[in-house]
């Protein structure tokens, strides 16, 4: 049976651009996540202990809110139909398989790496893919083209996430392990289409946002008990301070926003937008409460500008040759119609 087919749905300019504000603020809201989770990652001393605890403490949520809601046991019944019937297929609710690889990079590598070299590994990755993501039709909004307008967003996002922190580029030690949130980047943009299609068929955001949970927490489940038997408990105890716990609500948010919006604006758009706020976020966490692997200067804020003109390329060409063509099409037939009154 082919793969379910979806019809994107006419946007209006001011709903595009209240979905990729939302979009950047959830990007802004990714980046204090990657410095909670890897606080709590240097704190326990294990990297996959913190990733379960943060996927894990999301899930849990989600379980008492799902229920609770009438769109949330809605949605989990037209799940179930759209899973028999074979509208949805089982590989496109394995969507937070990626985000648990991501949520683990944050705990294993945001200690060494600081929040904005994270980033910009997380960042390269997610720029690529998600133009493969959308050429190949994956999400939700349909095949879209790579357009000049879209790649040179992509390709500015990478130039100006590379500026922004370019000076611990200088450190060759960090390039090694900036490796593994590189490849959650690239995992990140499938998992934002695919978490994309069960928002669709389920249409209830908070049920694609418990199916990611559900399935990356199983996933980390998993690494945890193999951790456990080669390794033993994590060196050090729970912590106590309340808001290193914090790292799972924020992903339901992000998961939850993403879902909600990537109809609307299409895989890369979305990575784009929210690549924004990682940077902004990442910049200001790094300049307001910086960490012995922090290193903000000048150049890391005139990244962060640039990258926001990148999505600005990105989100604005396509409008732009739309006016364009729409004041052509407007010029001939005006033309035509004086030809023929004449």
């Amino acid at each position: 049976m082919s793969a379910p087919t979806a019809t994107r749905p006419a946007v209006s300019a001011g709903r595009r651009f209240g979905a990729v504000a939302l979009a950047t603020l959830a990007g802004v809201a990714v980046a204090t996540q990657s410095r909670i989770n890897g606080e709590l990652g240097v704190r326990l001393g294990d990297g996959v202990t913190a990733a379960v605890i943060s996927f894990g403490s999301g899930l849990l949520l989600l379980l008492v809110l799902v229920p609770a809601t009438g769109a949330g046991r809605r949605g989990l019944t037209t799940l179930r139909t759209a899973l028999g019937r074979g509208t949805l297929r089982p590989w496109q609710c394995l969507g937070g398989a990626c985000g648990a690889f991501l949520v683990f990079t944050q705990g294993a590598t945001v200690g060494t790496l600081g929040v904005a070299v994270f980033t910009v590994a997380v960042v390269a990755g997610q720029s690529a893919s998600s133009l493969l993501v959308d050429r190949a039709g994956i999400g939700p909004s349909g095949r879209q083209p790579v357009t000049g307008a879209r790649l040179a967003g992509a390709a500015l996002t990478v130039v100006a996430v590379l500026l922004a922190v370019s000076d611990r580029f200088r450190e060759p030690a960090t390039l090694g392990l900036a490796v593994l949130p590189l490849l959650a980047g690239v995992a990140v943009a499938w998992q934002q289409a695919v978490n994309g299609w069960v928002r669709v068929v389920s249409e209830s955001t908070l049920t694609a946002t418990l199916v990611n949970f559900a399935a990356g927490t199983a996933v980390l489940l998993v690494a945890f008990v193999v951790s456990l038997a080669l390794r033993g408990l994590p060196p050090g105890g729970l912590p106590a301070d309340p808001w290193l716990y914090l790292g799972g609500p924020i992903g339901v948010t992000f998961i939850a926003v993403a879902a909600a919006v990537v109809r609307l604006t299409g895989v890369l758009l979305l990575g784009l937008a929210t690549v924004a706020g990682q940077v902004v976020g990442a910049v200001l966490l790094d300049v307001l409460m910086p960490s012995a692997a922090s290193h903000p200067d000048p150049t890391t804020l005139l990244g962060a500008v640039l990258t926001l003109v990148a999505v600005a390329v990105a989100a604005l060409g396509g409008r732009v040759r739309a006016w364009s063509s729409a004041t052509r099409s407007g010029t001939a037939r005006r033309g035509q119609t004086d030809d023929d009154g004449r």
